[in-house]
């Protein structure tokens, strides 16, 4: 049964993008590029360290949330909210600050943990942008992704730190976004 979760919460993921890419060509989204690249970039080192500490479930699952911010940032370069803010700059080296914790201590589980950590700290121009400007960003979007982390739960056959932290946060931080763009839009 896990192996149909993971095909399903990554499907999900894939396509909880698909209403964000039809809003920023309409005009309607404009993505915090600060925000997506570094979703990118940690879900792509947090999918090397789930695989190097054999959670291949959680690293399918991740490889599949690459692809999809990945599409945001090309489109985000070009339609998106690409001005980096001082708050967007404190967050970026937070970020850093993460990856240099991350490297130091060269642990699997520590790394996944401190990937939910900078993923947070990426996050929080997005939260700002949603909250300020609901109106640039596709809440449903944030929805499925929130789901996808729920069937990435569902997929799990082992139980630890390195597997359900990241999606766990997932669900937290798309079920977050999409209530405040949701509420804050009607």
């Amino acid at each position: 049964m896990s192996i149909f979760f993971l095909y399903l919460a990554t499907i999900i993921t894939v396509a909880s993008v698909m209403p964000y890419v039809r809003d920023i060509l309409r005009g309607k989204s404009k993505p915090n590029i600060t925000s997506w690249i570094t979703w990118t970039l940690i879900t792509a080192v947090a999918t090397i360290a789930e695989f190097a500490n054999s959670e291949y479930i959680t690293a399918i699952f991740t490889s599949s949330a690459v692809i999809a911010t990945g599409t945001i940032v090309i489109l985000g370069l070009r339609y998106g909210c690409a001005k980096y803010s001082f708050f967007d700059v404190v967050c970026q080296l937070g970020v850093l600050v993460g990856f240099y914790l991350w490297w130091l201590f060269d642990s699997p589980a520590l790394a996944v943990v401190a990937m939910v950590t900078i993923d947070l700290l990426g996050a929080l121009p997005t939260v700002r942008h949603s909250w300020i400007a609901p109106s640039e960003e596709t809440w449903l979007t944030y929805a499925f992704s929130g789901l996808g982390g729920v069937f990435a739960v569902l997929a799990l056959t082992s139980y630890n730190i390195t597997s359900l932290s990241y999606p766990i946060y997932l669900v937290f931080i798309n079920t977050l976004l999409a209530t405040i763009i949701y509420t804050k839009k009607n």
